[in-house]
């Protein structure tokens, strides 16, 4: 749900905090007093659009700011982390930035985000109703989700099993589609494939091949520097004229030999030496052996450069190490074999795809008979709650007509209604009226609230045009509504604001010469004068104060407070 909502800078509101709470929350005020600024704020954390004219006068940018507590909501919190946003201790804080040139930038738990995502994000946490805002049960595409909810187990099992035989059969197809794309483009594939194959073959090519031959063009490039370092190596160990090291370990051990002879302390030299002597002189034979190995062959480093040039070809082409071209090649081996075979797999995908297609159109025409049954039973639920709602001749059926069967069925499901008598069945969308659209949300709100779980709805102007009993019917509705989510709605009715758990006054106060919005939530004698001002009597009347506690008692006993 929505706990909090900050406000800084944003058309008339300079700084404003206001935290909600469970169950049924009301804005009242006078008309003009900014209540439909605080929601405008509402939907930007929504991801609506922006223009820089909604930065307070004088202010560099405004920030709305949103947190939510997701807890006990396993589904929201999965979808939240699905998206990228994991909830830290439950809460998900988006906060939204509006430069006075125009720019705009969204953070998600500090993070910065776009607007794209954020849309994706608050679809399933919030729904603002009216002035044609942010509903998302006014999208069609919804309509056959919520009608699919509604019908329940029966309806979710098919839809699993329609969308499993949908993606076989459209995998089938795109196959089938490949393997007769083109004649002429198999056998081009062919051709090609054969080329690369065969270049590959003919290299010949060896893991670790590169590498050995790098090292050997290295050794022959260098090989007369090579020959020099060596003999002079060897040199040095054997004496080449002169005391060797070789000579003069054998000189030095002789002397400690004696030493240890008359001093026995020092014995563990001689072994020392003896090592440091073995190890010379395997080094000098070693030294002698490369030496005389080394030899200079231009015939073989020209051969090595072509053999390099050749595998720097095949890996430019097939892949970034020898092992990915070898690994390219048994691939292309693979391809010929389904190129050639395309005829035998083509018959063979033909009855897979006639197959499918059967069971596919089985399981949506099951599918379809179990949402034609329960659209019945829905529509007049939806009717019957409009009745209720000041609509008594309104008219609502769901529309399923067929179409090519999908991931989701073979319906195309579309929520129509008749507002007033004479008049055809419309879209949904397509209602004039805000309040009369409100209703309606409201409406399918009640009857789905079971089935169709959005965990905060906003409702602004949804008593437009009603008032007396209806109001009272509304508020009822909508303090049971708040039973299964947050509500927040604006309202100009007494008869809805007292069946509130929660009641917030919006007031223009002028300070320092400049107009602002304040919020304040009024409880116990504070609301009392509220919903005595809502009533239009005389201020001050004492019979609006006892009208007033008579409509708070009433809502407080009508939703068991």
């Amino acid at each position: 749900m929505l706990t909090e909502i900050h406000i800084r800078n944003f058309a008339l509101i300079d700084d404003l905090t206001i935290r909600l709470h469970r169950g049924f929350n009301v804005l009242t005020g006078e008309t003009g007093a900014g209540k439909s600024i605080i929601i405008d704020a509402i939907t930007t954390i929504v991801g609506e659009r922006l223009s820089g004219d909604l930065v307070r006068t004088g202010a560099e940018k405004a920030v709305v700011e949103a947190v939510f507590d997701l807890s006990g909501d396993d589904g929201i919190v999965r979808r939240a982390a699905e998206l990228g946003y994991e909830p830290e201790d439950g809460l998900i804080v988006i906060s939204r930035e509006l430069s006075a040139g125009g720019k705009s930038q969204v953070r998600v738990n500090g993070r910065i985000s776009t607007v794209a995502m954020l849309r994706q994000l608050t679809s399933g946490l919030v729904d603002v109703h009216g002035q044609h805002e942010h509903q998302s049960l006014l999208d069609v595409d919804n309509h056959l989700e919520i009608l699919d909810e509604w019908c329940g187990r029966d309806a979710q099992r098919l839809k699993l099993e329609v969308h499993g035989f949908w993606e076989s059969l459209s995998e089938a197809e795109r196959e089938l589609e490949a393997l007769r794309h083109d004649e002429r483009e198999r056998e081009r594939l062919l051709d090609l494939y054969k080329f690369q194959k065969d270049e590959i073959e003919r290299a010949n090519l060896r893991v670790g091949e590169e590498e050995e031959l790098l090292a050997e063009r290295s050794r022959l490039a260098n090989s007369e520097k090579l020959s020099e370092l060596a003999n002079a190596a060897y040199d040095a160990l054997s004496g080449g004229g002169e005391n060797g090291a070789v000579e003069l370990l054998y000189s030095a051990l002789s002397r400690i030999q004696a030493m240890a002879g008359i001093d026995e302390s020092l014995s563990s030299l001689t072994e020392d030496i003896q090592n440091a002597l073995y190890a010379a002189d395997q080094v000098r034979l070693a030294l002698r052996d490369y030496r005389d190995s080394i030899e200079f062959s231009p015939e073989r480093l020209e051969l090595i450069e072509e053999r390099l040039d050749a595998i720097r070809t095949l890996k430019r082409k097939y892949g970034e190490t020898i092992e990915e071209v070898i690994q390219f090649g048994r691939e292309l081996g693979d391809k010929m074999e389904t190129l050639s075979q395309s005829e035998e797999r083509a018959a063979a995908l033909e009855a897979r795809i006639t197959d499918l297609r059967g069971q596919l159109e089985a399981a949506a025409a099951r599918l379809s008979e179990v949402r034609r049954s329960g659209a019945i039973r829905f529509a007049k639920g939806v009717e019957r709650e409009l009745h209720e709602l000041a609509m008594e001749s309104a008219k609502f059926e769901v529309s399923i007509a067929p179409c090519a069967p999908g991931t989701k069925g073979a319906d195309r499901v579309e929520f129509v209604i008749s507002p007033n008598p004479g008049e055809p069945l419309k879209p949904l969308a397509k209602i004039a009226s805000g309040g009369e659209m409100s209703r309606v949300m409201l409406a399918l709100k009640t009857v789905m609230a079971g089935a169709y779980r959005v965990p905060t709805l906003i409702f602004d102007e949804i008593d437009a045009g009603i008032g007396g009993r209806t109001a009272a019917v509304l508020g009822r509705k909508l303090a049971g509504l708040s039973r299964c989510a947050q509500v927040l709605c604006v309202t100009h009715l007494p008869q809805i604001a007292c069946f509130a758990d929660s009641h917030f006054s919006v007031e223009k106060v002028v300070v320092d010469g400049r107009t602002r919005v304040i919020v304040a939530e009024v409880t116990g004698e504070d609301r009392v004068q509220e919903i005595a001002r809502m009533l239009g009597e005389v201020e001050d009347s004492a019979s609006a104060a006892d009208h007033a506690r008579e409509l708070l008692e009433v809502g407080a006993r009508a939703v068991g407070r």
